[in-house]
């Protein structure tokens, strides 16, 4: 089979979409850095006793990243200021941390410096379906644990084919084809973002589009070349 080198995901922005009750910081960008919790209108830090691989598979799921890669405490600073109370404990399915149970803590085993780091996998959280090549086709997202169709007004269409093209390694755009009203969610591309994630978010109505990239060519060159 032939297939077109997809790049990783390499930088997040704090722009793309970002739960209102959990985060990672001071980490390389969404999908990694010290676990923070909010509480009562403020963020706290969690510690590592009270935070295993369960919780930390929910947490990267809510964030919309890959499989967590790395748990450790102190991984991205000690943290200052609140520390979360409670241990969680998910069973890794939740869609939300703060839908894990969670107890009081007994005796207080958390250490000074020892705030929870976590580092998630980047995910090809970006696709085209329907058009015969993994570089052309209707644009989706991988959000919250589904693939969802991505959206764009008219004149943001081209900015949205340009940077889909790009971060899945498939050159250029050669053209852009409206598509159905979505239900997914709509994005809104300069056209010189690296990722999708770059792009302004809209949750509302937006026309679906079809995306054909130069590299959709190379492919069919290729094959027709191995008959």
């Amino acid at each position: 089979s032939l297939t077109v080198s997809s790049t990783k995901l390499t930088e997040c922005s704090t722009n793309s979409f970002s739960p209102e009750s959990v985060r990672l910081v001071d980490g390389a960008g969404l999908c990694s850095g010290r676990v923070e919790v909010k509480s009562n209108q403020s963020w706290a830090s969690v510690c590592e006793a009270d935070f295993d691989r369960q919780d930390a598979e929910v947490v990267c799921g809510e964030l919309g990243c890959g499989a967590p890669a790395a748990l450790q405490g102190g991984l991205y600073g000690g943290g200052e200021g609140q520390t979360w109370d409670k241990e969680f404990q998910c069973k890794g399915k939740e869609s939300l941390l703060l839908d894990c149970d969670t107890s009081d803590r007994k005796i207080n085993t958390c250490l000074p410096g020892n705030a929870v780091g976590l580092t998630c996998s980047e995910p090809d959280d970006v696709r085209l379906v329907g058009g015969g090549s993994c570089c052309a086709g209707g644009v989706e997202q991988y959000d919250q644990r589904e693939w969802r169709t991505v959206g764009a007004d008219d004149w943001d269409q081209k900015g949205v084919a340009a940077v889909v093209c790009r971060q899945l390694g498939c050159g250029s755009t050669d053209s852009v084809l409206p598509g159905n009203t979505t239900g997914g969610f709509g994005v809104s591309c300069s056209g010189s973002e690296t990722s999708l994630r770059e792009c302004a978010r809209h949750y509302d109505l937006r026309p679906g589009l079809t995306a054909i990239c130069s590299g959709n060519n190379k492919i069919h060159y290729m094959a027709k070349s191995m008959w």
